[in-house]
């Protein structure tokens, strides 16, 4: 079994790791999607931690920080509002709740992604702001519940329409603030010692195989290809956790 888990680890955080090295996000979705159909969900946010905030070191580099963080600022501060102050059933409540809950948000997200609805933001800049601040304690708690922090930030982001270098950063950035979050969310402690176990290294190891496998493969694969397939492996990812706990 041990063996086993080990193989799952790995092939999950390599599939992770080249999905973020070809779209520039999705490992800890990817990551929870199928770590959370064989082992509990705490555990695999646990895992997920230190890999996702390393891999997103380089996309956070960039000359757009000022101008980023005066618009995102009120959604970082309330991804952490979100995770501390969370109503929602917390990560370590329960597999079977957190697996449903996930497999929600992955169903809708592959929805989204799918229909893909043109939306712009068109607000003036106090409004802007507290929509941030929502978006991000939306966010926050539902990092502490499942583990992602897709919804609905990501969906935010994308609705400001930012040129396609401002928006890498700032999703690399936005990803730091989220892994961070989950991080205190489950206390770093367990974080490091999932990091320093067996598992961890193996992850963390895997997710930067898998990246750089991703980078090289970026020009060869169609964008609009790529972003259907992994939306679908989303939906089906979510459609796995429901009925795992349902049926």
């Amino acid at each position: 079994m041990d063996n086993l888990l080990l193989v799952g680890v790995a092939a999950t955080f390599f599939a992770a790791g080249a999905t973020k090295g070809i779209a520039g996000m999705g490992l800890p979705t990817v990551s929870m999607g199928l770590l959370g159909l064989f082992m509990p969900p705490a555990s695999a946010a646990a895992l997920l931690v230190l890999p996702s905030l390393l891999t997103n070191v380089l996309q956070c580099l960039g000359r757009h920080f000022r101008g980023i963080a005066a618009i995102l600022w009120p959604m970082w501060l309330g991804i952490f509002a979100g995770v501390l102050l969370t109503p929602l059933p917390s990560l370590a409540s329960g597999a079977a709740t957190v697996r449903v809950g996930l497999g929600v948000v992955l169903v809708a997200y592959a929805a989204y992604g799918l229909l893909r609805p043109s939306m712009t933001l068109q607000l003036e800049r106090r409004t802007l702001l507290l929509a941030a601040l929502v978006v991000g304690y939306a966010t926050g708690a539902m990092t502490a519940a499942t583990g992602v922090f897709i919804a609905p930030m990501v969906m935010f982001l994308q609705m400001l329409a930012l040129e396609k270098e401002r928006m890498v950063q700032a999703m690399g950035l936005s990803f730091t603030v989220g892994t961070v979050a989950l991080g205190v969310s489950l206390g770093w402690g367990t974080s490091w010692h999932a990091l320093f176990s067996q598992e961890g290294a193996l992850a963390l190891a895997c997710a930067f195989a898998g990246m750089g496998l991703g980078v090289r493969m970026r020009e060869r694969i169609s964008a609009s290809t790529f972003r259907t397939t992994l939306f679908v492996v989303f939906g089906v990812l979510g459609v796995a956790l429901i009925a795992k706990e349902l049926l």
